[in-house]
């Protein structure tokens, strides 16, 4: 079992920044791919940013170039580092993790609000 805890969220101005953070408990977190995921209101949940075990990362075009995701395996933690915001950022943004197995575990959200 994992349990991811997020935060770092807030409300922020169009062109800022902000620093997610998720921390995991449980087991063998260096073994799992991590994401972050977000879901704005209205709309499905989508992924953002992925890493993997082996260091590997991934973005969504629409973030690409502004958003950085991170992990540090000693502190069982994944980062996103959100830059040049936008409104269209705006959204509850979701860490998960996968196993192995292909288990698949969520957090409950920390929520951003770009403003113009």
């Amino acid at each position: 079992q994992v349990q991811l805890v997020e935060s770092g969220g807030g409300l922020v101005q169009d062109g800022g920044s902000l620093r997610l953070s998720c921390v995991a408990s449980g087991r063998i977190f260096r073994d799992n791919h991590m994401g972050w995921y977000r879901q704005a209101p209205g709309k499905q949940r989508e992924l953002v940013a992925r890493i993997t075990s082996g260091g590997t990362t991934n973005y969504s075009d629409s973030v690409k170039g502004r958003f950085t995701i991170s992990r540090v395996n000693a502190k069982n933690s994944v980062y996103l580092q959100m830059n040049s915001l936008k409104v269209e950022d705006t959204a509850v943004y979701y860490c998960n993790s996968v196993n192995n197995a292909g288990m698949s575990y969520w957090g409950q959200g920390t929520s951003v609000t770009v403003f113009a």
